[in-house]
């Protein structure tokens, strides 16, 4: 199973009816790309230059709060810094584009605020939509602490085993690259093309995904996907992921997406 797959299924836990799972969240990437007009088309164009989107930030806070923009880089204002999206793009160059938190289960499934609550390990936790050149990308960020991995699994996350090597009836990872860190943790990028069997509604484009395992038997999971298309869009696909690996690299081994204290 790819545990990078499983986040949405656990955004919509408590979601109610209809039910909600990833399966039917991605849809057949390749036939919704054969769809895909040009980037530049007006009319997508006017769409996203009208949109004001005031998502609920996906949980943690006690009320939910609109999404907020930032822009990657040093530039980025001390108001927007103080929330998840202003210091994640701190973190980032600014070619990387404009930063905002927003929530795929209330953008795909029209979810409430509460539907869409999960909780946060990491303080960095989230998912968070890059704008740039006309087209939007998401970020999906995720710590599993070994509780929740064991919960999942059956056995904590294990920084020995290989990803890369398939097992079973699990999908083999493209381009899959697995480094050994200082202090025992593991990171394993790998390509994917999202050309999966789902609803014909949504349409995700292609991706890079990771997992962090560290030697606690907790795990980051990420999601470096270049949009999708369909119901709820933002905007046309990025012709790349919004992060590179090595920039996903750097942010999973930075003290910044780890829980304090």
């Amino acid at each position: 199973m790819n545990d990078v797959r499983e986040l949405l299924d656990r955004a919509a836990e408590g979601a109610g009816q209809p039910a909600f799972s990833a399966r039917t969240v991605y849809a057949k990437a390749a036939r919704i790309r054969r769809r895909r007009r040009a980037a530049a088309s007006a009319a997508v164009l006017v769409v996203v230059a009208a949109g004001a989107f005031t998502l609920p930030r996906t949980g943690g806070d006690e009320d939910p709060a609109p999404a907020s923009v930032a822009s990657a880089g040093p530039s980025a204002s001390p108001s927007a810094a103080a929330d998840r999206a202003g210091r994640l793009a701190a973190l980032l160059p600014p070619d990387v584009g404009e930063i905002e938190e927003v929530s795929l289960l209330a953008l795909i499934k029209g979810a409430t605020p509460e539907q869409a609550r999960t909780d946060r390990l990491g303080p960095l936790d989230g998912q968070y939509a890059f704008r740039r050149d006309g087209g939007v990308g998401y970020l999906v960020l995720t710590l599993e602490d070994r509780e929740a991995v064991e919960k999942k699994t059956g056995r904590p996350a294990d920084p020995d085993e290989d990803l890369c090597v398939r097992v079973g009836q699990e999908p083999s990872r493209t381009d899959c690259e697995r480094e050994a860190l200082p202090g025992g943790r593991a990171l394993t990028t790998w390509r994917d093309t999202m050309d999966v069997g789902g609803d014909d509604s949504v349409g995700w484009g292609p991706e890079l995904a990771g997992r962090l395992v560290q030697p606690d038997g907790s795990q980051f999971l990420v999601r470096s996907s270049t949009g999708f298309e369909g119901t709820g869009t933002q905007g046309p696909l990025l012709p790349e992921p919004p992060l590179s690996r090595a920039q996903l690299k750097e942010l999973l081994t930075g003290p910044e997406v780890q829980p304090k204290g």
